[in-house]
């Protein structure tokens, strides 16, 4: 297939498979958390506007958690078909904590679903209220063991390797890896801020078609707050990543900087765009702020980091890909960071609800955290090749014995499937976004919530409302 081995083919199988899956779980966290603070307003202020948009909201919760746990049994499969060396090598490590993922995350999350989504009328608001909470504590633990087995393999330590396999000796070392709290807090903060910017894009929608509510003002409100509150928290936290990688995985900094030697005497320079040459060994076209790039990197103007051509060609990250898919992510963040700005300053004069042009810069942002959170993994993942374990197991060594043709087959089987089951996912819950939330008398006059209450649905998509045809335009101006 395009003259591709059956390691690249793998390799991008199983990067096509986790970029579909990546964004799901990353929109329920972000969900579940605002659903949380939703019903605790709701509970404290008794304002019903809270408590139209927690049903709003949950029903495209709903959607969205069933396509992350749909998804997320592929990648499980992957391991030991795609990746059968690497399961045999690392799965003393690896397997249990995606076993306690399953033990603690999985099973909470499930327990106190079903009270979550179709208790509202059920039970009491304080045990509702404790389902929603659990629910959101179950998408942080998740989030904690997958990134805990992840950082393992960026940052491997409390192992020992034994008869040709990994054993391991300290789990708490394993665990608690050097990178994990970066990853962790970078990732949460990812989905938070993600969630935000896909918040506050429905609400400008909204407010675009002239469907100006209280509910919908409040939606945009909370979240331009939210983004204003957590990208510069964004940016921080990256920059502490930036040096824990600087100092475990030189090779891929040295790759995300396009930086391929040092000069004597001269600082790090920042380049800001350029193109990175793997065969020439050079950045071509370099637009370049000197000494900059040593201020960002090791907060010293005279600092130095590794140069590519100081590490074997065999064991260098691809430059071209990283360098780019990182400034993606930076400038995307920088973009969010001004859009929390620009929320600030609208809100003098109430022009946070009129100005057209922050509306369609909020509602062109909606999918800005989605793409950066793709933008990072690509970074994180292909700047760790080539490696699979980071100085312990190489990538070619971790694959399966499969041909390119059973490998460009399946991966034909799930680009097809993939779009044409999610696509229709993704379309049904924009649907019910473009439908917008309904007051509490809306709501019963249309009698689908307590029509799905009765019926005691048993899956999480039995939440979201049959009828999802966007609402009719207020007619305000």
């Amino acid at each position: 297939m395009l003259g591709l081995t059956a390691l690249e083919l793998a390799r991008i199988q199983f990067g096509f498979t986790i970029s579909f899956h990546i964004v799901f779980p990353a929109i329920t966290i972000g969900l579940a958390s605002y659903l949380a603070v939703l019903e605790g307003l709701w509970l404290w202020k008794k304002d019903s506007v809270y408590r139209d948009l927690y049903h709003f909201w949950s029903g495209i919760f709903a959607v969205n958690f069933a396509m992350g746990v749909v998804s997320g049994l592929v990648m499980a499969y992957q391991f030991g078909t795609n990746w059968s060396y690497f399961s045999a090598f690392a799965g003393s490590i690896t397997g249990p904590l995606l076993t306690y993922e399953v033990l603690t995350a999985f099973f909470l999350e499930a327990g106190f679903l079903g009270v979550m989504l179709f208790g509202w009328n059920k039970v009491g608001p304080g045990l509702h209220f404790l389902a929603t909470l659990m629910v959101a504590l179950g998408t942080l633990i998740s989030a904690t063991w997958i990134l805990a087995s992840n950082s393992w393999m960026q940052t491997p330590q409390g192992f020992a390797i034994i008869d040709g396999r990994v054993v391991p000796t300290d789990w708490f070392e394993v665990i608690f890896n050097p990178s994990f709290p970066y990853r962790l807090a970078h990732m949460t903060v990812a989905a938070y801020l993600a969630t935000a910017l896909f918040v506050g894009a429905s609400a400008a929608w909204h407010l675009l078609k002239k469907r100006d509510t209280p509910a919908v003002r409040k939606m945009l409100s909370m979240a331009l707050w939210m983004i204003l509150l957590v990208a510069p928290l964004q940016i921080a936290i990256g920059d502490a990543h930036g040096l824990n990688t600087l100092e475990y995985q030189p090779a891929k900094i040295a790759a995300i900087e396009g930086h391929w030697e040092n000069r004597p005497g001269e600082s790090v320079p920042l380049i800001l765009f350029g193109i990175p040459d793997m065969a020439a060994e050079t950045t071509r076209y370099a637009i370049e702020i000197p000494k900059l790039g040593s201020l960002i990197l090791t907060h010293d103007i005279n600092g130095k980091i590794p140069g590519l051509k100081e590490f074997a060609p065999r064991d260098r990250p691809n430059s071209t890909i990283v360098f780019w898919s990182f400034r993606v992510m930076v400038g995307l963040g920088m973009l969010m960071l001004a859009l929390g700005l620009w929320g600030l300053w609208s809100r003098r004069g109430q022009r946070l609800y009129r100005s057209t042009t922050l509306l369609r810069f909020a509602l062109l942002m909606g999918p800005s955290g989605l793409i950066a959170i793709l933008a990072g993994w690509f970074t994180t993942e292909i700047g760790r090749q080539p490696w699979i374990v980071y100085g312990v197991m190489r990538t070619e060594d971790a694959v399966s014995d499969h041909g390119v043709l059973a490998l460009s087959t399946t991966l034909l089987v799930f680009i097809v499937m993939y779009f044409a089951v999610f696509g229709t996912g993704v379309s049904y819950m924009l649907k019910l976004i473009a439908r917008g939330p309904q007051t509490h008398h809306e709501a019963a006059d249309a009698e689908p919530h307590d029509r799905g209450q009765s019926l005691r649905p048993a899956r999480p998509l039995s939440a979201a409302p049959d009828d999802v045809d966007p609402a009719p335009s207020s007619g305000k101006d």
